[in-house]
C-alpha cells in the first residue's frame, strides 16, 4: 500500500485542482485573457472541467485509498500532471505566468508532478500485490473498457501528431480553432486518460472498474456542461467532424452511467 504522505498529497492536489477548477470554470470569460497561454473562454471552461474533475478523482482516490481499488485512477492522475507539465515545458516560450490563476495551473501540475514521483517511490519500494476480490467483471464491461481506449486513445493519437493546418484542426473536430500548444494539451488530457483506462481491459475485479468509472465521472460531466454553455460556438451543419468531439462525451457518459446507477461505484463490493 502507499504511504500516507502519498495519501495527503493527492488530498492536497484534490483542494488545489477544485479552486482552479471552480475560476476557470465559472469565470471562463474574465480568466481567459489571462490564462497561462492564448485561449478561448471556452477551451478555458474546458480546461477548467478537466480541473474539476481531476480534484474530485483525486478526492474519492485519497478517500478510499486501497491500491487495489484505485491504482487506474492514480495512473490517470500521474500521467496527467507529467504531461501537462511537459507540455507547459516543451511551449515555455509561448507561457505567460504574469497573473495569479496563471500561476496556480503551474504550481498545481508541480505538485501533481511531486505527488507522482513520491507515490511511484512507494509503489517500487512496496511493490503492492494484485488480487481477487468481489464480484468479477463480465465480458462486456470489459469491451467497455476496450471502446474507451479505442475512442480516447485516437483522439490522443490525433493531438500529439496533427500539425495546426492539417484535416480536423481548423475547427473541423473542436469547433475553435487552436494553437499548436492547447492542441497538445489536450491530446495528453486524452493520452492520460487512455493510460489509466488500459488496466481495465484485463481487470477481472469488478470494483475497480466501477470504482474508476464513478471517480472519473466528474470528467464528463463538466467538460459535457461546458459543450452545452458554448454550444453556440458548434457548427454541425457544416462542419460535421464536430460531433465527434461532442458526441464522444455522449456515446462514452451514457453507458458508464448506466452501469454505475445498476452495480453501483465500486466501494461496495471491494
Amino acid at each position: 500500500m502507499l504511504s500516507n504522505t502519498s495519501r495527503w498529497l493527492t488530498y492536497l492536489i484534490a483542494i488545489l485542482y477544485a479552486v482552479l477548477g471552480f475560476l476557470l470554470f465559472f469565470f471562463s470569460e474574465s480568466v481567459a485573457p489571462v490564462f497561462a497561454w492564448k485561449v478561448t473562454p471556452f477551451m478555458t471552461m474546458t480546461i477548467g472541467g478537466w480541473c474539476v474533475g481531476n480534484a474530485w478523482l483525486a478526492y474519492v482516490t485519497a478517500r478510499r485509498w486501497d491500491w487495489k481499488l484505485v491504482y487506474p485512477a492514480l495512473y490517470y492522475l500521474w500521467t496527467f500532471g507529467i504531461t501537462e507539465l511537459a507540455v507547459l515545458i516543451a511551449f515555455r516560450d509561448k507561457l505567460v505566468l504574469a497573473h495569479p490563476v496563471a500561476w496556480l495551473y503551474f504550481v498545481t501540475l508541480c505538485l501533481n508532478v511531486i505527488t507522482a514521483i513520491v507515490s511511484l517511490w512507494d509503489f517500487f519500494r512496496s511493490r503492492p500485490s494484485r488480487e481477487d476480490f468481489g464480484p468479477v467483471t463480465q465480458t462486456y464491461h470489459r469491451i467497455m473498457a476496450l471502446g474507451f481506449v479505442i475512442i480516447v486513445g485516437l483522439l490522443a493519437v490525433f493531438g500529439l501528431f496533427a500539425q495546426v493546418g492539417d484535416i480536423g484542426t481548423n475547427g473541423g473536430v473542436f469547433p475553435e480553432v487552436m494553437s499548436l500548444f492547447t492542441l497538445r494539451s489536450f491530446a495528453v488530457f486524452y493520452l492520460s486518460l487512455t493510460i489509466g483506462a488500459l488496466p481495465l481491459i484485463r481487470e477481472r475485479n469488478l470494483s475497480v472498474l466501477l470504482n474508476h468509472a464513478y471517480a472519473a465521472y466528474a470528467l464528463v460531466i463538466f467538460i459535457t456542461a461546458a459543450i452545452f454553455a458554448y454550444i453556440g460556438v458548434f457548427d454541425f451543419s457544416n462542419k460535421p467532424g464536430q460531433l465527434i468531439y461532442a458526441g464522444a462525451y455522449f456515446l462514452v457518459g451514457i453507458p458508464i452511467l448506466l452501469v454505475l446507477l445498476k452495480e453501483g461505484t465500486g466501494l461496495r463490493q471491494a
